[in-house]
């Protein structure tokens, strides 16, 4: 099974045009690297600190409290938000992020999943055919 990369966020920065907006702290978004070289910096290790700049493909549309972002291989990667510290706009597939925290690998059970298809806004018959959990990553 691939993996899948989640990274909890202590910052966000969203590029729109000719502005930014930030949710957490404010950070320097020089140094930022691909989601490709995410995925092969990770590689055989536990965790990873780093700042991320990739595009968002969806966002939580219940709250906002988790996107997933792009990956060169067709996968994408689930970024959650440290302690739910802040939220981001339900509005932002598409636009090109930066982030920063701590990547780690770690299986996703059932539960977890059918409650993030829920919250992307899956019907109960997409939900109900997750019946394997994951291997992924969670930050904490």
């Amino acid at each position: 099974m691939k993996k899948l990369f989640f990274l909890a966020c202590f910052s966000l920065a969203i590029s729109k045009a000719n502005a930014q907006s930030f949710h957490g702290a404010k950070f320097d978004e020089k140094g930022a690297i691909s989601t490709q070289e995410l995925v092969s910096q990770i590689d055989g290790k536990d965790s990873l600190v780093t700042k991320v700049q990739g595009t968002v493909e969806s966002v939580c549309k219940e709250r906002g409290c988790w996107m997933k972002v792009k990956l060169n291989d067709g996968q994408s990667m689930r970024v959650t938000f440290k302690d739910y510290g802040f939220f981001v706009p339900k509005d932002i597939t598409g636009k090109n992020v930066v982030f920063e925290g701590i990547a780690k690998v770690k299986t996703t059970s059932v539960k977890q999943l059918k409650h993030y298809a829920k919250d992307a806004g899956k019907s109960k018959e997409e939900i109900a055919k997750i019946t394997e959990p994951e291997s992924t990553g969670f930050c904490g």
